[in-house]
């Protein structure tokens, strides 16, 4: 088993820049999700973990060696795709084989390991199949076991759930958190989707246009984060943010205040984001202290969580997450509250600078 550290990653492609900056400790045995939107260099960063991309810059360790110049089949790693890569005229057990195969792993040794993966993975009775017989699931699974009989130091996962259909994705969620408490090794894994970030993860990295704003866990990102970009993107529904300005040491959204300390150095002036998330809002019964009023565009019910979509008097669009019991009517004017106490303040420049303090309407 092995930890991994990157130091002082850049990725160039030309004059684009991929990859800038990337300073990052992964523990032995340690999940760590890679997270963002399309293009912020989270699967160029697993590409140049695993060798397949060069680094431009900065050097990338594997355990305690150096793996700059080491070729992909020598760094210990294995590696599953969005796309399986499996051969489609081979078997489950000759996909599964092949690799230790080309490694002359003796007959004996490469049967045990085969049979071991897929009774871990609930793929025994297939391993005579051909993929074009199998579930998107089942792909899925053979594509793991074949990186599981390697025994790798370090598993890299991208995007491997993509593919599946949403109640499939969960159903493999599972299986891999599972796989991992089992097998105790280091992974690596990417995705787009912060939900799978969220239920997987030791930690979190969140990248964005090739640099990493924070690091933390799945509670730390989501209750602390670190800028507006962290803050919007984790957590589902997002947060809510509301523009402010700060006027006799407090925040001013049209008629509502909301005092914040003076440690955090805004003056007078001074332009303002405030955030809360959908589950902090609450419909209230008429005007008072931190209350607004807003049209109920759209009520979701999903069953456990409903979710209604407000537009308030500036014309500003809000989440708020409905308890069991409470029913809204698209359409009809309410009041909700804002919570000071749940309410981050954004600076202009994008930085999370604390909570504000109760205060109540101007």
């Amino acid at each position: 088993m092995a930890g991994v550290v990157l130091k002082n990653v850049w990725k160039r492609f030309g004059e684009t820049v991929a990859v800038e900056r990337a300073d990052l400790e992964i523990r032995d045995q340690e999940f760590v999700v890679l997270v963002g939107p399309s293009g912020c260099g989270k699967s160029t960063t697993l590409r140049m973990i695993a060798g397949l991309e060069e680094i431009s810059e900065g050097e990338i360790f594997i355990g305690d060696r150096l793996v700059n110049r080491v070729p992909p089949k020598d760094r210990n790693i294995a590696m599953v795709f969005q796309n399986y890569a499996l051969y489609p005229h081979w078997t489950v057990h000759q996909n599964m084989a092949f690799g230790l195969k080309i490694r002359k792993m003796p007959k004996g040794e490469i049967e045990k390991r085969v049979r071991e993966a897929a009774e871990v993975l609930g793929i025994a009775q297939l391993l005579e199949r051909k993929p074009k017989a199998l579930s998107g699931g089942q792909r899925q699974r053979v594509a793991m076991g074949r990186a599981i009989v390697r025994n790798p130091a370090v598993f890299l996962f991208d995007e491997p759930l993509s593919n599946l259909d949403a109640k499939l994705r969960v159903q493999m969620r599972v299986e891999i958190s599972r796989l991992h408490n089992r097998l105790k090794t280091t992974v690596i894994y990417v995705t787009h989707d912060q939900v799978e970030a969220m239920t997987l993860a030791d930690r979190i990295v969140i990248m964005n246009e090739g640099r990493i704003p924070q690091i933390g866990s799945p509670l730390e990102l989501f209750n602390h984060p670190a800028n507006l970009f962290v803050a919007g993107f984790i957590g589902s529904p997002a947060m809510n943010f509301l523009e402010g300005t700060m006027t006799d040491g407090a925040v001013r959204v049209r008629d509502h205040v909301f005092p914040v300390d003076k440690g955090l150095g805004l003056a007078d002036g001074d332009k303002v984001t405030l955030g809360v998330r959908p589950h902090k809002l609450s419909p209230v019964d008429g005007r008072g202290p931190g209350r607004f009023q807003a049209r109920v565009d759209v009520v979701e019910m999903m069953g456990a969580e409903n979710y209604a979509y407000l537009r308030d008097e500036a014309g500003s669009a809000l989440t708020v997450r409905l308890e069991e019991g409470v029913f809204l009517e698209e359409g009809s004017e309410e009041w909700f509250e804002i919570p000071a106490a749940d309410t981050h303040v954004f600076a202009a420049d994008g930085r999370n600078l604390g909570r504000a303090r109760d205060g109540g309407a101007a």
